[in-house]
């Protein structure tokens, strides 16, 4: 990865990066890492984990803490904010990247689905901000968080529970925004567009390359892109910046279509038209 920002630029900060085992979560671990942060990658799976602190250590940085944590659920999210004080004393970044859905239609998705991915998403980011907040941002006066979301700007069709919860966490960073101001909190977040990672590969080459044609740039995204901007919202650089939801999607919000829309649509029920 090149680097964007000075060396140090984060020197003995503690950052808390989630669904930091891959993807633009590793990215996030390891600019931070190199600027200087004392890391704490979280995410479900240990092994994952494992792998991604053996990455970082092999990029000479320090030997990041690696929890396996399940933000869903508040006593694990205690346990891992518990460990990070007990081994760092302080926390002064939050990234709340961890998150998951899976495309289908909204007629497809059963209540139990549509749940788990508001848990994931919107939850487990709630939990998160709030443990850190007030067990070291609000009594230190100081704190950065950056929630990744996605771009919902026009909604998500093709995945209604992943943009019903990411529109929850736009509102939410807004909201926190404004409330922890007098905390000395900035509170942000990064709405990605379609990047090109491991987690994509579930949606297909059909979906992925209709987002491609769908994007000004005619290209997706890459992790790195996305890491390079939350680092810059994490940093002292953004200080005068909060409450913000920054898109990086290559303009295909402003443009493109990706869901398919028949030329017949069907009327449920049939309303009588007007003037009939």
């Amino acid at each position: 990865m090149k680097q964007l920002f000075a060396d140090g630029l984060f020197e003995g900060d503690v950052a808390i990066v989630t669904g930091g085992g891959s993807g633009i979560g590793l990215c996030v671990a390891e600019e931070l890492g190199r600027l200087g942060a004392k890391v704490v990658i979280a995410g479900r799976t240990q092994e994952k984990l494992d792998a991604a602190k053996a990455h970082l250590v092999s990029l000479g940085i320090e030997a990041p803490l690696a929890i396996a944590t399940d933000t869903r659920k508040p006593e694990a999210v205690d346990t891992l904010v518990s460990a990070v004080l007990e081994a760092h004393g302080k926390i002064d970044v939050l990234v709340n990247n961890a998150g998951g859905q899976f495309p289908s239609p909204a007629q497809m998705i059963s209540p139990k689905g549509f749940e788990a991915v508001v848990r994931n998403n919107l939850l487990g980011t709630f939990q998160m901000t709030h443990a850190c907040a007030n067990r070291a941002f609000i009594p230190q006066k100081r704190g950065r968080i950056v929630n990744i979301t996605a771009e919902v700007s026009r909604g998500f069709p093709g995945m209604a529970h992943t943009g019903a919860a990411r529109a929850g966490v736009e509102n939410l960073t807004k909201s926190l925004a404004v409330e922890w101001a007098q905390f000395g909190i900035r509170v942000n977040a990064v709405a990605p567009g379609v990047i090109k990672t491991t987690g994509t590969r579930q949606y297909g080459d059909a979906l992925l390359e209709s987002s491609k044609k769908a994007c000004p740039l005619k290209r997706l995204g890459t992790p790195e892109e996305v890491a390079h901007l939350i680092t810059y919202l994490a940093s002292p650089f953004a200080d005068y910046i909060t409450g913000q939801v920054v898109t990086i999607d290559g303009g295909a919000s402003l443009w493109g279509d990706t869901w398919y829309i028949p030329e017949e649509v069907p009327q449920y029920p049939p309303y009588p038209v007007p003037g009939d």
